[in-house]
């Protein structure tokens, strides 16, 4: 939302700007915007405790709450929110392969299975409990890596500063596939622990020329 909010960027947006208009205009355009257009949608009163669907959703984060905390795993949050990080940062990062990515899609699954089986959470459900919020988090990381993983080895091309090694001039730089790659991927979930649904939502430009980036 934040780099939605700002259109004057410099040749590399890949330190304080980019970071700056995420952090802070995304931090102020967020909730005049979001709640904004979510209002019609939701109306007016907010939904009653006894309407089916808030007393649905309350047993489901009681239950999810009661999973966690009843575990008696081995291993702190930090230790698994620590070793997802290596994945990603190890094979999804500025630089990326196939033979990385497939492994990453590997040992992602293989994590999180290991992470909902013995992760050790500390405190109780009866006051503010870090840890508590922490594990959620770090189960919805999960997750999100393995979509960033998959997004990134579908993507067979170089973009800005996403490289895919095998795509690259002989210059070393980026090599785009603007004929294949011409679309926004949006992923469509379909429930836990079942992959993600490709919907491809085309560019068109139509007053800007698509050019090749050189970060030289």
């Amino acid at each position: 939302m934040g780099e939605c909010n700002f259109s004057d960027h410099g040749a590399n947006r890949l330190g304080a700007s980019a970071l700056m208009q995420g952090l802070a205009d995304g931090y102020f355009v967020l909730p005049y915007t979001i709640g904004d257009y979510l209002a019609p949608k939701l109306g007016s009163a907010p939904v009653p405790t006894d309407d089916p669907a808030f007393a649905a959703a309350v047993a489901e984060v009681d239950d999810r709450t009661r999973g966690w905390l009843a575990k008696r795993g081995t291993k702190s949050v930090d230790f698994y929110h620590r070793e997802l990080g290596k994945i990603v940062w190890e094979y999804c990062g500025m630089a990326r392969n196939r033979t990385g990515l497939e492994k990453a899609l590997t040992e992602i699954p293989a994590l999180r299975e290991e992470f909902r089986a013995n992760v050790k959470v500390l405190g109780s459900a009866d006051t503010t409990n870090q840890s508590l919020e922490q594990v959620n988090r770090v189960d919805d990381f999960m997750e999100m890596a393995e979509l960033k993983v998959r997004d990134a080895l579908h993507r067979e091309e170089s973009c800005g500063g996403h490289f895919r090694e095998e795509h690259q001039t002989p210059e070393g730089e980026a090599l785009r596939d603007d004929e294949n790659f011409a679309f926004v991927a949006a992923w469509d979930w379909q429930g836990p622990d079942r992959p993600q649904e490709l919907v491809k939502e085309p560019l068109e430009f139509e007053n800007v020329k698509l050019t090749q980036r050189s970060y030289k």
